[in-house]
């Protein structure tokens, strides 16, 4: 039953706490209460059209990075892979814990 009036008395005060009003803001506070623009609508238009006709149509960070060019043979770096594997120089299997 206690908690069942706690729980009510802290309902009440958050719901008086949170009520918001329109007037609490200072007017030197506000934005813009008036704005008056130097530029038509047709210019805004013309900015916004050549805007959207540069802009690339491929998400940022999407291409992938060339390949690398390398002067190793793969047949040369799988023998090497296979000799350290060999000679206990990479860990496999349960020793590599």
């Amino acid at each position: 039953m206690n908690a069942k009036i706690l729980f009510a008395t802290v309902a009440i005060a958050a719901a008086a706490s949170g009520v918001a009003r329109a007037d609490d803001a200072p007017l030197s506070s506000q934005f813009a209460i008036k704005f008056e623009g130097s530029r038509t609508r047709a210019e805004v238009m013309a900015e916004a059209a050549k805007v959207s006709a540069t802009r690339s149509q491929e998400p940022a960070g999407s291409r992938v990075a060339a390949p690398l060019k390398s002067g190793l043979d793969v047949h040369a770096v799988r023998a090497e892979a296979v000799e350290a594997l060999r000679l206990g120089k990479i860990p496999s299997g349960e020793r590599s814990l």
